[in-house]
């Protein structure tokens, strides 16, 4: 077991995602709610929250070692590659979640930790091993795992959870079909491969394509809703450009619902939501509303 396989399981990529966005919500958090953060506060929350991400995704790697290998896009993994055993990644998966909930505990306040164990919950047990080989709403219900990144970092501020909090914690929720089934249309064939009733599988592309635009077109109103609630017009504007710009993408996918152009528009789709909580962030350091 080395780096390079360690890294690999716990994919860092979610695990930057996720500590941005919980970082982000709980400056956004400390500046319009209160109490003034502290540089520890922070710290304990990327800590909290990167084992968390990284442990449930190397339990996520241990559910699917099954299929990882019927997929191109996983054969490769540490798992069915002979890199790691089953059994390491299970130990380390486990180990880490655990780690993570109970630095929170320590570290942080009962609410963002009840947040930080949700999250695992729900990405873990909820999506991976009982939704997503079994349900086209998979992603769907699945996507809440990300809103409780969000929430864990507002409450780690707060120490409660208000409605301003939850209603910027959902915009990870909203987000997430679009992104992962502009995905899913990429690598629909993988999924076909191993059974995993993703909607492009289910339906095709054509009318995952549509189902994508009408996700997006549900995000962008949303997200703009924002602002009666607290937000200001640094976060409007951010919201507007960028919510705007996915919605040309996603409707030009449905004129082109091919894997190369649902790939564009997932690269696209990618940077919304580091894009949207930064904009929460500078909002909250520059606030002002009309």
């Amino acid at each position: 077991m080395g780096i390079k396989e360690i890294l690999e399981i716990s994919k860092p990529r979610i695990v930057i995602l996720l500590v941005i966005t919980a970082v982000t919500s709980m400056y956004a958090a400390s500046k319009l709610i209160g109490p003034e953060l502290n540089n520890w506060g922070l710290f304990h929350i990327i800590i909290s929250g990167a084992l968390a991400s990284a442990g449930s995704s190397a339990l996520n790697h241990y559910y699917d070692k099954d299929i990882d290998p019927l997929m191109k896009r996983t054969s490769t993994r540490p798992i069915p590659s002979g890199r790691m055993s089953a059994k390491s990644v299970l130990a380390y998966g486990m180990a880490v979640s655990a780690a993570s909930v109970i630095y929170a505990a320590i570290t942080l306040n009962l609410v963002s930790t009840f947040f930080i164990a949700l999250g695992i919950f729900f990405y873990v047990i909820v999506y991976t091993a009982w939704l997503k080989r079994k349900n086209s709403s998979n992603i769907v219900i699945g996507g809440f795992a990300g809103s409780a990144a969000s929430m864990a970092g507002w409450s780690a501020a707060t120490g409660s959870m208000d409605l301003l909090g939850t209603l910027v914690g959902m915009l990870v929720f909203v987000w997430t079909p679009s992104h992962f089934w502009c995905l899913a249309m990429k690598i629909r064939d993988d999924y076909a491969e191993a059974k995993v009733p993703m909607l492009p599988v289910l339906i095709g592309m054509q009318k995952t394509s549509n189902y994508i635009l009408i996700n997006t077109a549900i995000l962008l109103p949303y997200s703009l809703m924002l602002y009666a609630f607290g937000l200001g017009l640094v976060y409007l504007t951010v919201a507007a450009i960028s919510g705007g710009l996915l919605f040309v993408y996603h409707y030009k996918l449905t004129k082109n619902p091919t894997p190369e152009f649902a790939w564009k528009a997932y690269k696209v789709t990618a940077p919304y939501l580091t894009i949207i909580f930064v904009a929460i962030a500078l909002d909250a350091a520059f606030h002002f509303r009309i």
